[in-house]
């Protein structure tokens, strides 16, 4: 008998173990998980304007920085023609003046477009063939030197150390779906305007989604853009893009989660919990047979007591 109860009290042990084990195994694979759910997507890392002004017959260059590349394929685009001009750093067109420029330590893919000409002016997009397919669109203007004396003399163009938008809090954030997205960026400048942008295209207040609000405040130091939206839903999850004018623009990546955690790790986690309560009933029916056991031999001896003594 008393073997026996060593024999189950070892199992016993054994099942409990490996209980905390599983539960050890679950808290670190969520972590891990929950990284490349972070990190396994591209998105784009905005460092420039959206609109680019060149002279004629001097170079113009439209910067593209892509995080997360992976073994995707990144593509430059002219809109006017939906033209391929560049895969990766080969270049699909006869016109030589188009270019990639890129190192191979670099997350930079940026068009280069020599002895740029009126007819370049238009929309470039620069494109990654995740699915659904990402891109960003770049406006070029090339203009005669005048023009950009003339603009020059306006203060269109600014000093990158001395204008740049900055967004406040966190540059990667996470909320629950139907909740309030609150965004909001600081301008060291008095900019005329402030734009947002969700990935590639701009935000749009007049959508079918609605809940969208924006409040731009200027303060002693520069401009402050508030950006709302009300009712979060997973479409709403990207990159967002604070594009003021005449300054260097600031983005902030936004997770749309279903719960606590996103909804691939709530399954996972829930299928680790099953298994672990399973464990636990099973080591409380063991528990019970062995109490169960004891208390038929304790019964049992009993009455061998109990019938001898009346004999």
């Amino acid at each position: 008998m008393s073997s026996y109860r060593n024999q189950i009290k070892q199992i016993i042990v054994f099942i409990l173990h490996f209980n905390s084990r599983i539960q050890h195994i679950s808290a670190s694979s969520f972590l891990n998980a929950n990284d490349l759910v972070n990190m396994d997507q591209p998105y784009f890392d905005d460092i420039s304007p959206r609109n680019i002004s060149a002279v004629v017959d001097e170079t113009a260059i439209l910067r593209c920085r892509v995080k997360n590349k992976g073994n995707r394929t990144v593509s430059w685009m002219r809109k006017r023609d939906l033209h391929i001009l560049t895969t990766n750093i080969y270049t699909y067109t006869g016109d030589q003046r188009f270019s990639v420029i890129h190192t191979p330590i670099s997350e930079d893919w940026d068009l280069k477009i020599d002895y740029a000409q009126a007819r370049d002016s238009g929309i470039y997009e620069c494109q990654v063939n995740t699915e659904p397919k990402i891109n960003l669109a770049i406006t070029l203007e090339i203009t005669a030197e005048s023009d950009v004396r003339e603009r020059n003399s306006e203060k269109l163009y600014y000093d990158s150390k001395a204008a740049r938008a900055k967004i406040l809090g966190s540059t990667e954030i996470h909320v629950k779906r139907d909740s309030t997205i609150a965004l909001a960026c600081s301008v060291n400048i008095h900019a005329s305007s402030v734009l947002w942008y969700h990935g590639s295209a701009i935000v749009d207040f007049d959508s079918l989604r609605g809940g969208i609000s924006l409040e731009t405040e200027k303060t002693e130091v520069g401009t402050t853009s508030r950006l709302m939206l009300t009712r979060a839903s997973l479409r709403d999850s990207g990159n967002y893009t604070c594009v003021p004018n005449a300054a260097v623009p600031a983005s902030v990546r936004v997770h749309v989660l279903t719960g606590e955690q996103p909804a691939a790790m709530q399954t996972s986690i829930g299928n680790i919990l099953s298994v672990s309560i399973a464990i636990r009933i099973t080591c409380w029916i063991i528990i019970s047979e062995e109490v169960l056991l004891l208390f038929n031999t304790l019964s049992l001896a009993e009455y061998i007591l109990v019938h001898r003594s009346s004999r």
